[in-house]
Formats: C-alpha cells, structure tokens, sequence
C-alpha cells in the first residue's frame, strides 16, 4: 500500500466502487483497497497482515447481508470505524445497521462530499479511543499510550505526548505534507508562545526514536516547509 490511509471499500456496484476509489485516492490522503463481496472483504479483513483504519460496507451484497459481515468484524474484536453504505433509508433499516455495530449509515444515493466528510469525522473520533491503532513502518504505534511497538524486534518505544501528537497528525493527513506552522499549531495551539525551532528539536528527537537509521530518513521526511510520514516505508 501507499503512505495514504488504508481504507477498504466493499461493494458489488462496480463502477460506484471505481469511482470511489478514485475519490480516496486523489490527494493521497487514503489509499483504498477494493472488494466485491463479503467473502473476499472477509479474506482481506482477517489476512495476517492486512491493515486498515475504515471500512465502508454495502448493505447488499451478492454473497449476504453486510450487517451480518459487520456484527462478525465486532464480535471478533475488530474495532475500525465502520460506515455502511444502503439503497434503503427507513429508520429500521438504519436501527439495525447501527445495532450491528456500524458507526455511521449513509443512504444511496449520496453526495461524495458528505461520505468523505462522514468518513473523516469518525477516523478523528477512533484517533482519540483508546482503541485507535496505526501502522507506520515496522511499528504498531497506539496514541493513547503513547506508545510504538515493534514485534519483529520485541521493541517497545515510548514517546512524549508531544512526539504522539505529532506522529498522528502527520498520520492524520496521508502522504501530504504539513508546513511548520500548521503543525506547530495543531500540536502546540494558536496561543502558544513557541517558535518552529521547539517543532524542528521534537521532531529531531522523534526520528532518533523511529529511524532505523537517523542520517538516512525514511518515515518522517521534510519536504516543501513542513513534514511528511511515510507511514509505509520500513515495513
């Protein structure tokens, strides 16, 4: 996969799907994986080393229900947003929706710009749960502990919540890059009394935690005034 925020869009409309997927994939802030049917979304879910921040399901699909795929991904402790996609918009329709463990039920037809919207809105949600879990790199990194993790290595590396909070920000925003002073305003607030030179120190001292090697940059890279992740780099 590319630096985008992994995404996996299932549905058997195929040209509704293509054009989905061309949406995410248009300023690399997602990288969307595509599937037909419950049994291949399934296969991709529960693959070894698949990952994937968000999933958006159809209701109909050629192979079952779903929200039966749904009420499956939760009891088996999958803990992803996941929005799902219906050509049926009645209040019990979108009840059991909800029960199935959705986070969020968009009826078709839809407007584009209100799914991304709605997709953006539950990823900032899950980012703040203490469930909230990404892959960059060779890490498991878990922001609300704080915390990178390594298991090919054994390594577990903590960081400052400061470090954190970069680190999901950069995430936050796919391959691409934040000027200084955005991130030093998300990270540190619009009042603070800091200066980029505070930025340049945390992020010096955060890639001597994550590189493998400091003088070779590979995951969190500068580029056009600001900072990029590679979130797929190192793997």
């Amino acid at each position: 996969m590319s630096g985008g925020r992994p995404i996996l869009l299932v549905d058997d409309d195929v040209s509704l799907r293509s054009m989905l997927t061309e949406q995410l994939n248009v300023d690399g802030e997602f990288t969307a994986t595509e599937a037909g049917s419950i049994a291949e979304a399934e296969a991709l879910v529960m693959a070894a080393d698949s990952h994937f921040d968000a999933l958006i399901l159809d209701v109909g699909l050629p192979d079952g229900d779903g929200r039966d795929l749904c009420k499956r991904l939760r009891d088996r402790g999958l803990k992803l947003p996941i929005i799902m996609l219906t050509g049926v918009g009645e209040e019990l329709d979108v009840v059991r929706g909800l029960d199935s463990g959705a986070n969020d039920y968009i009826s078709k037809p839809f407007r584009l710009g209100e799914l991304l919207a709605r997709l953006r809105a539950q990823l900032r949600i899950f980012e703040n749960s203490e469930d909230a879990v990404f892959l960059i790199g060779p890490y498991i990194f878990r922001p609300s502990a704080k915390l990178l993790q390594d298991p090919a290595r054994n390594k577990r590396i903590r960081l400052t919540e400061k470090e954190a909070a970069i680190l999901k920000f950069l995430y936050r925003n796919g391959t691409t890059p934040v000027p200084r002073q955005v991130l030093l305003n998300e990270v540190w607030g619009y009042n603070a009394a800091v200066t980029t030179h505070t930025l340049e120190t945390h992020i010096y001292r955060l890639r001597q935690k994550i590189e493998p090697d400091p003088n070779n940059l590979r995951l969190l890279l500068t580029e056009q005034g600001g900072y990029r992740l590679d979130p797929a780099a190192g793997s």
